[in-house]
Order: structure tokens, then C-alpha cells, then sequence
């Protein structure tokens, strides 16, 4: 997942507090968890509830943690197969914004529930889902303005 997912992710759970459901939220890379803390989404994440993880793939692969027995997970993830998450697990794939609407619920929401919540993405979804350029983040380029070419 992008960036901009995670973003959307922290909007749709800006406010909430003890989340009737787990969750677990790992960004792809160093650079995406600091931009995220840069940006105020981390505390929104740990606001909600959220428990938060190391940067990479070992949690969307199932290596840092497991679930309870016969427990309903939603992920994010692009690997669904029998017990990846936990012995008995039911794992439903999709997007961080289905993710953190479920999280908010307790369950997965029924059409309507997700459509609602959705629409309070529309009037910032530019900025939500803008994506990060190397060539803008002064970070980068400065290391990149000392190489030789």
C-alpha cells in the first residue's frame, strides 16, 4: 500500500478512540513511517488504538504476529492462504481504507457504511493521495546534490 492509502487510513480514523477491533499498521519502508510521523498520522493511528510496526513486510507475510484461533482478520495484505495469520483464520484482503473503516467497526461494513465513509475522503483526496517524490523531499536531494554524475 502507498502512502496515500495511509493517509486515507488516519482521515477516516481521525477522532476514534478504543476501536472495538486490533489493529496493526506497518508502512512499507523508513521513509514512508517518517514521513506518516512528519505528517501527524502516526499519533492519529495511536490515538485510535492502532498498534504500530516496523517498517517492511514481515507483518502483511504473517512472521511478526499471529492471531488468535478461528479469529476474522482484514488485511491489507496481498497473500491469503489457510492459517497465514493464525490457525483457523478467516482473512479478507482489500484496501487500508477498508481496513481502517472495519478497525473503526468491529466488522466488515455493509455497502452503505463504506460508501459514507468513503465520501469524507472526496473533498481532500489530492492532498490524501498525493505520492512522494524523491526530486521534492529535501532529505534525498541533498544526499543526491553530493554525488557525482
Amino acid at each position: 500500500t502507498n502512502i496515500g492509502h495511509f493517509r486515507a487510513a488516519a482521515t477516516l480514523l481521525k477522532g476514534k478512540r478504543d476501536l472495538p477491533s486490533k489493529l496493526w499498521v506497518a508502512p512499507p519502508t523508513k521513509m514512508d513511517a517518517g514521513e506518516l510521523t512528519k505528517e501527524g498520522h502516526y499519533g492519529t493511528f495511536g490515538t485510535a488504538g492502532a498498534r504500530m510496526e516496523m517498517p517492511g513486510c514481515s507483518l502483511c507475510m504473517g512472521n511478526q504476529a499471529q492471531v488468535r484461533e478461528g479469529a476474522t482478520v482484514f488485511s491489507t495484505s496481498t497473500r491469503n492462504f489457510p492459517n497465514r495469520l493464525g490457525k483457523n483464520s478467516n482473512v479478507f484482503l482489500g484496501s487500508a481504507e477498508m481496513a481502517a473503516i472495519c478497525s473503526g467497526l468491529g466488522r466488515i461494513p455493509t455497502r452503505e457504511e463504506y460508501l459514507e465513509a468513503m465520501g469524507l475522503l472526496a473533498k481532500d483526496s489530492e492532498t490524501i493521495y498525493r505520492y512522494m517524490n524523491f526530486d521534492q523531499i529535501e532529505d534525498f536531494t541533498a544526499v543526491a546534490n553530493t554525488v557525482d554524475a
